[in-house]
């Protein structure tokens, strides 16, 4: 039976791939790098600093992948205090709410750093609903390995059995099957190219796992 709910952050909560697009596109010609689209969707549920070591990599970059990170974050910054339009995903507000009151454990697993979810926790007054957030920023692997799903199922104080994770990218999908979880895949417009084909469940909507239609999935 379903107990608690693991949520992605970008692509799921908030569609910040827009802004992360514009910064990370700002630091590639920092650096002047030309990253192809190709290379660019395959970052998607990556953290930050896990996709500057590639960079540093591939274009044996003489700048050191914290230094990419400080630039990325300082567009990013910018980018997200003057954009008037950012708002969460039409539906998720929804859902959580809907989980919450239903009883189900809400916890955060997220590529993004602390700060960062921090930032948009604040902005969207989602503390209430969350019993725990976790950043893949401060842990020792990244999506696709399963590390932070399984950390946030044991934040949730329920089995892995018991959970089930909502994410919209390839890399993601991947953690939380790898963790033994079962995974709903968001189909959401900006995450480009994603393959959705290790998912239990593709939405395109928040309402189609409102909790009386998820209740008895596991």
């Amino acid at each position: 039976m379903l107990k608690a709910v693991i949520f992605d952050m970008d692509g799921v909560i908030i569609e910040s791939e827009p802004l992360h697009y514009i910064a990370y596109h700002k630091m590639f010609k920092d650096v002047n790098i030309d990253v192809p689209d190709s290379l660019y969707e395959s970052f998607t549920g990556k953290s930050t600093l896990n996709i500057c070591k590639q960079l540093c990599d591939i274009y044996k970059l003489e700048a050191s992948p914290e230094t990419l990170v400080a630039l990325k974050r300082k567009h990013f910054d910018y980018v997200f205090e003057n954009d008037t339009t950012f708002d969460l995903i039409e539906g998720v507000l929804d859902v959580i709410k809907d989980y919450h009151k239903n009883g189900l454990t809400l916890v955060l697993g997220s590529s993004a750093t602390m700060p960062s979810i921090e930032r948009i926790f604040k902005r969207f007054d989602l503390n209430p609903y969350f019993k725990a957030k976790l950043s893949g920023a401060d842990l020792k692997e990244s999506k696709p390995h399963p590390e932070i799903f399984i950390k946030a199922a044991e934040a949730t104080g329920f089995s892995r059995e018991e959970c089930m994770v909502i994410e919209d990218a390839t890399n993601g999908i991947s953690a939380a099957k790898a963790a033994g979880i079962f995974c709903v895949a968001f189909d959401s417009f900006h995450s480009k190219n994603q393959d959705y084909s290790q998912a239990d469940l593709v939405i395109k909507k928040f309402d189609e796992i409102l909790y009386n239609k998820v209740k008895d999935l596991l």
